[in-house]
């Protein structure tokens, strides 16, 4: 198993459930750009497989809510509302096992602040940014650390107050917690995926 064969794992896995997410499992060469960027840093270090694993299948959960999943296609929203649920626990469960509660908070955070940026979201393209932001920021964290910085434009999109600030603030966050080498590599080819554009790093920083 490699980082880069995340998504034809989780494939695997939920065919290997049998149940009836296992019906509308399909083949996909998208690349796992999340999972990698997940992989790329410290803390994966051994465990790059899982690390990118476990991300996938919470975007997964997350794109099966929010946007047009990969990996489970043609469900209906019943069907798609509880298959998320069911991969958000899949991922969380898995890296419970790795024994790394600290990224188990950190994207139980996500999951909650995306579910709050969705539900109070409007049209005018904000949503999907903050969304966006929330992601790199998260995976950016679990692999490299977040800090004060991180939990600050946490606390900003938790608030609801400046969708625009908040998704600023995570992506500096995310930026100064990549700094340079493979982790900033997998952070521009994250934020590629999704069409973010991140913000220059600061001088020495």
């Amino acid at each position: 198993m490699s980082a880069e064969n995340a998504l034809n794992e989780l494939a695997a896995a939920l065919r290997r459930e049998g149940t009836l997410l296992a019906e509308r499992v399909a083949e996909t060469d998208a690349r796992p750009a999340f999972g990698l960027l997940a992989a790329a840093g410290p803390r994966a270090e051994g465990a790059e497989a899982d690390y990118a694993f476990v991300i996938e299948a919470i975007r997964e959960g997350y794109l099966l809510h929010y946007g047009e999943p990969r990996v489970v296609v043609g469900a209906d929203p019943d069907l798609a509302l509880l298959g998320g649920d069911h991969l958000y626990a899949l991922g969380l469960e898995r890296l419970a096992s790795l024994g790394d509660l600290e990224a188990v908070r950190e994207l139980a955070d996500l999951i909650s602040l995306t579910a709050h940026v969705h539900a109070d979201g409007d049209a005018d393209g904000s949503t999907k940014r903050l969304a966006g932001a929330l992601w790199l920021a998260s995976a950016t964290a679990v692999t490299a650390g977040g800090g004060a910085a991180h939990a600050a434009a946490k606390d900003v999109a938790r608030s609801g107050s400046d969708a625009e600030a908040a998704s600023s603030a995570l992506a500096e966050a995310a930026v100064a917690s990549a700094a340079a080498g493979p982790v900033a590599e997998a952070l521009g080819a994250a934020a590629e995926q999704i069409d973010f554009a991140l913000p220059e790093p600061h001088p020495g920083g």
